[in-house]
Formats: C-alpha cells, structure tokens, sequence
C-alpha cells in the first residue's frame, strides 16, 4: 500500500515540474508575441507622435517626456 502512495507523490512532484515549465515557456512566447505587436515607445515614435500633432519637437522636450513616462513607470 505505501508503493501506491510513494508512486502518487511521485506522479504528483513529476506533473508540478512538467506544469511549471510548460507555464513558463507559454508565458514567454506570449510576452514576445505582444512586444512585438505593442513595442515600448522610443525617442523616435514620440519625436514622430508630437509632429503628427502639429507640434516641432525639441530634444529638451523629446528628452523631458521620456522623462516623465519612464519616472511613471518605475519598473523599466
């Protein structure tokens, strides 16, 4: 009887891996997958924004709100 037990943990212990790194890997191809549809904003896609709106952009301004967004977002 202790056999099946020791053979259940065992599955058990097998099926937490195999899951833990099938949850990993399937994590990291959708995290590249919408990085590569949402790519994070760069000096260039502002500078471009700021002249669609009409507005001639300054480095000191470029180089201000590239400040701002990235104290807003303090995990970059």
């Amino acid at each position: 009887m202790t056999l099946g037990i020791g053979w259940v943990i065992l599955i058990a212990i097998i099926a937490l891996v195999a899951g833990a790194a099938l949850g990993f890997f399937i994590a990291k191809k959708y995290m590249m997958d919408y990085l590569k549809k949402n790519p994070p904003i760069n000096e260039q896609m502002l500078r471009t924004l700021m002249m669609q709106m009409g507005q001639k952009p300054s480095q000191k301004k470029i180089n201000q709100m590239m400040r701002a967004m990235n104290n807003q977002n303090p995990g970059k």
